[in-house]
């Protein structure tokens, strides 16, 4: 049926908002397993504890606790801070979004790495902020020195993603130090974790640590990678207690449902598996990486669950040479990121990869 037109008076600013695209499945082909590899998912199932425990099922027609007491206090016992500095919210996604509503309207600015996580130009713009994308350093790192360089007197919100997805690199801990003390005191700093799990590099940031230093820094963190709990949308920010208690009121009222909370509970309670899993994750991540330079490709300094391919003008050709081979990867216009899974798919990508090089760059 044809659409039809409808009159209404909606926000200008949602012109501008760019739809999220999540990642692709992989296409069926007959005779081979199909891997998804595009959207940083954990490639096992969660602990055997947080199965168990969602099978103690809560009455659905009952609200879950909206101040998520249960776990937001096992939260600040693992983190080793007051309850009051930490808040839960439908995955990180919507953490990030809740602090863009708390800071951002007409008139204000913010600014943020790019490429980056795509939430952040969509966050910016439904609330009619400019933005102020800060393009990467040619090693695919944050050029912090020219983020700090664009903050304004209309600067109210600067997005940080450690490690950064999609390229993968980390700030490092003298990095952020000497952003920050450029920054004003005034401008909220958003450190998005999602990935600190994997990280590797021990020169990098401890974003809890900041924010037991800087007032003006909220940390992100998700319980969707390394706790293979994507699926259950469940996100938590850490910082001052006055900027928590403002973000609570653009968080949506019982949005985060009582299965995640004791899943995430549960998670929490057998966190060193969950750390020991990240870290083979990171090894295979490494070796993967290693591989795809053996091949003569350039890959970026890797540190979250996946790794990046520079490939710009190729990047949908080398999806489409995956998707023939069943294999989902995330073509994001100027590269392609690679999500890490079992070792099966992870070869047959190496493959799809050398053949790709021999057919386009060839001497």
């Amino acid at each position: 049926m044809p659409q039809k037109t409808v009159d209404l008076q909606l926000r200008a600013a949602l012109a501008a908002v760019p739809a999220y695209k999540p990642g692709k499945p992989p296409a069926e082909v007959p005779g081979l397993e199909p891997y998804k590899l595009s959207s940083n998912e954990h490639f096992l199932p969660p602990l055997p504890e947080v199965i168990e425990a969602l099978t103690d099922i809560p009455n659905p027609a009952q609200y879950p606790d909206a101040t998520a007491g249960a776990l937001i206090g096992e939260l600040a016992n693992y983190l080793q801070v007051p309850a009051d500095h930490v808040t839960v919210g439908a995955g990180g996604a919507e953490v990030l979004m809740a602090l863009a509503h708390i800071t951002l309207e007409a008139g204000t600015e913010v600014i943020y790495p790019w490429p980056s996580f795509e939430l952040y130009p969509q966050a910016s713009a439904v609330n009619a902020a400019e933005q102020k994308p800060i393009a990467l350093t040619p090693e695919f790192k944050h050029d912090l020195p020219a983020m700090a360089q664009a903050i304004s007197e209309r600067t109210r919100l600067i997005l940080l993603c450690s490690p950064n997805n999609p390229t993968g690199p980390s700030i490092s801990n003298d990095e952020f130090e000497a952003f920050m003390a450029q920054v004003p005191s005034d401008v909220l700093i958003v450190l998005d974790e999602a990935y600190w799990e994997f990280n590797t590099d021990s020169t990098a940031v401890d974003g809890l640590a900041a924010t037991k230093k800087y007032d003006n820094l909220v940390l992100v963190r998700t319980f969707s990678k390394a706790h293979a709990l994507a699926g259950f949308r469940i996100g938590y920010a850490v910082g001052n207690p006055q900027v928590i208690s403002t973000l609570r009121k653009a968080l949506v009222p019982f949005g985060v449902t009582q299965p995640s909370q004791n899943a995430a509970i549960a998670s929490l309670r057998n966190v060193d598996q969950v750390l020991d899993r990240a870290q083979s994750i990171a090894t295979a991540r490494d070796e993967f990486a290693e591989a795809l330079r053996a091949q003569g490709w350039y890959v970026p300094e890797a540190q979250a669950n996946f790794v990046w391919l520079p490939l710009r003008d190729l990047s949908a050709a080398f999806e489409e040479a995956c998707l023939a081979q069943s294999l989902a990867v995330r073509n994001l216009i100027d590269g392609v990121r690679i999500s890490v899974g079992p070792p099966e798919g992870m070869q047959r990508v190496l493959k799809v990869a050398a053949d790709f090089r021999h057919q386009h760059y060839r001497s």
